[in-house]
């Protein structure tokens, strides 16, 4: 049994190795690479590079990217859905006008006794 598993890693790692070994460049995503020149192999006249004649990522555009690079799930953008039915602010303290039933908070005592406090006591 020992074997068995044993050939069937060895066949799923060259499996994969094979098949990265084997990948079509073409399918791969563009980026702007490195500088390269028009190079050609002095054995048998083909292009040295895979992306020749392209520009290195340098300046405004490389830093604009990179410094954008995060952006789609760090930045938070926090909108209550709730801001949108306010129809005006009365300022701090006081409930905003709003869409829908206007709610009135009243105080929570409406009358109070005082009561002196005698010394004698």
């Amino acid at each position: 049994m020992k074997p068995f598993w044993i050939t069937m890693i060895v066949g799923f790692v060259f499996g994969f190795v094979s098949s990265l070994a084997l990948a079509n460049p073409a399918t791969l995503p563009e980026h702007p690479g490195y500088p390269s020149k028009q190079s050609v192999s002095p054995v048998t006249g083909q292009s040295l590079a895979n992306d020749a004649g392209k520009q290195n990522a340098t300046g405004e555009k490389a830093l604009r990217e990179a410094a954008s690079f995060d952006d789609d799930h760090s930045v938070q953008n926090l909108t209550d859905p709730n801001n949108k039915r306010i129809l005006k602010n009365e300022g701090a303290g006081v409930l905003p006008k709003v869409q829908g039933p206007q709610i009135k908070i009243e105080p929570p005592v409406k009358e109070a006794t005082k009561v002196t406090a005698s010394p004698d006591k």
